[in-house]
C-alpha cells in the first residue's frame, strides 16, 4: 500500500467576501406569477448552499478556527490551511494511537462512505446515509451539502469544507484524496458527502477509484440526484408514454474549463427525449442556440429551477426561444438544473398548460 502524507497548495490570493456572498434576496413577489412564457416562484430566504466565505459554515468547523477577543470566530481564508493543518495531524495522530492501543491494535484501515445527500431536502436522503453520516469520525462537505443535512452530523465528528464553485476551489481534487486517504488508514469512518450523487457529475468515481487501488474499501451510498429530485418537485415526468421516450443528462462544464462544452446539441435536438443539463447557467445561451439551430421546436418547453426542493427554491418556465433571456432576468444563480422537452408542460405549474391542454382536447375531439 502506498504511505500517504498531508501536504497542501499554498494559499492563493482570494476575492473579497463580498465578490463570493450569497446574492441578495428576490424583489418580494407572489408565490406564483405569470408573464407570457414565464413563471417563476422565489422565495426571499438567504441560499443554504453557502461558500467558503460563509461565517456560518465556518462555525460549524470551528475546531479550525480561533476565537477573537469578542469570541467571534475568525475563519478567513488566509490562515485557514494554516490552522487546519496541525489540527488535522492531531486527530490523525489520535487516531493512530486508538488504533496501536488496546482497542485498535489489530483493526484494519477504516472505510470511505460516498455519500449522497440529494438535491438538497434532508427528507430525500435515505435510511442507510443517514446511518453513516451518523456514524463518521471525519466527514468532508461539498457547496452543495445543505446545512440541514450537516445537522445529522455527530457532535463528536469533524467537519471539513471541501466544496467548489466557478473560479475557486477550498482544496484541489488531489488534496481531497489526500485526505481522505489518510485518515482511512489512520482507522477512521470517514465520510464524503457529496451533493446529489456520487456518481452523477460529482467525482465520485475518481475518489472511488483512488481509494481502491490504495486498498482502502469504498461504499457508495447513492443519493437522489438532482434531475429527479427537481422533476418530482415539480410534477415533470422525466418519460411519459407518448411525449418523451428517454431521459439524457448533460453538464454545462468542459472538464479543461472551456466554454462550449455541449458538442452533443447535435444528438440531443430530439423532440421525444427529455434534455436535464447540470451546470448549465455559463453555458445556456450556446446550448439553446445548437439545439434549435439542429431542429428543435423553438416553442420546447423547459424549466430553469435554482437551489431546487429547498425552501429557496426558484424556478422559471419559459418555450426554449425565451428561456436565455427569462434566465437572465430573473438572475438565477449556481446551482441551477435545467429541463428541456414537452414533458415540462405536463407540470401543473407550467403557465401555458391550460391552454395547450385545452388544444390538444380540442384536437382530439376533432378526429
Amino acid at each position: 500500500m502506498a504511505s500517504s502524507s498531508l501536504s497542501f497548495s499554498p494559499c492563493p490570493s482570494f476575492p473579497s467576501p463580498t465578490s463570493l456572498s450569497s446574492p441578495s434576496p428576490s424583489k418580494s413577489l407572489p408565490f406564483f406569477t405569470t408573464s407570457r412564457s414565464i413563471a417563476v416562484c422565489c422565495s426571499s430566504s438567504s441560499s443554504p448552499f453557502t461558500e467558503w466565505n460563509s461565517l456560518e459554515r465556518h462555525q460549524r468547523d470551528q475546531w479550525a478556527c480561533v476565537s477573537s477577543s469578542s469570541s467571534s470566530l475568525v475563519c478567513d481564508k488566509a490562515n485557514e490551511i494554516a490552522l487546519q493543518l496541525p489540527e488535522l495531524k492531531r486527530l490523525l495522530e489520535v487516531l493512530r494511537a486508538g488504533r496501536e492501543n488496546g482497542g485498535g491494535g489489530g483493526r484494519g484501515p477504516g472505510s470511505v462512505a460516498l455519500v449522497g445527500t440529494g438535491p438538497g431536502d434532508p427528507e430525500l436522503l435515505t435510511v442507510k446515509a443517514v446511518r453513516a453520516i451518523e456514524r463518521a469520525d471525519l466527514v468532508l462537505y461539498d457547496r452543495l451539502v445543505s446545512n440541514a443535512v450537516l445537522d445529522l452530523v455527530g457532535p463528536a465528528a469533524r467537519l471539513l469544507y471541501v466544496g467548489k464553485t466557478a473560479g475557486y476551489h477550498s482544496r484541489t481534487q488531489e488534496e481531497i484524496h489526500e485526505l481522505l486517504l489518510s485518515f482511512a488508514e489512520a482507522g477512521a469512518n470517514v465520510v464524503r458527502l457529496k451533493g446529489g450523487d456520487p456518481l452523477v457529475f460529482g467525482r465520485g468515481g475518481e475518489e472511488m477509484d483512488f481509494l481502491q487501488r490504495q486498498g482502502i474499501h469504498v461504499n457508495v451510498i447513492p443519493g437522489i440526484t438532482a434531475a429527479s429530485g427537481i422533476s418530482a418537485e415539480l410534477g415533470i415526468p422525466l418519460t411519459h408514454r407518448g411525449v418523451a421516450n428517454s431521459v439524457r443528462f448533460l453538464t454545462g462544464h468542459s472538464r479543461n474549463g472551456g466554454t462550449d462544452p455541449l458538442y452533443v446539441a447535435e444528438h440531443a435536438a430530439d423532440p421525444d427525449s427529455t434534455l436535464v443539463i447540470y451546470m448549465g447557467l455559463s453555458t445556456l445561451p450556446g446550448l439553446v442556440s445548437k439545439l434549435m439551430n439542429h431542429g428543435l421546436p423553438h416553442e420546447t418547453p423547459a424549466v430553469a429551477v435554482e437551489r431546487g426542493t429547498t425552501p429557496q427554491q426558484r424556478i422559471v418556465f419559459a418555450e426554449l426561444k425565451h428561456l436565455v433571456n427569462e434566465v437572465k432576468l430573473a438572475e438565477l444563480v449556481s446551482p441551477t438544473l435545467i429541463i428541456i422537452g414537452e414533458v415540462v408542460a405536463l407540470s401543473p405549474l407550467w403557465p401555458l398548460s391550460s391552454e395547450k391542454r385545452l388544444g390538444m382536447c380540442n384536437g382530439a375531439a376533432m378526429h
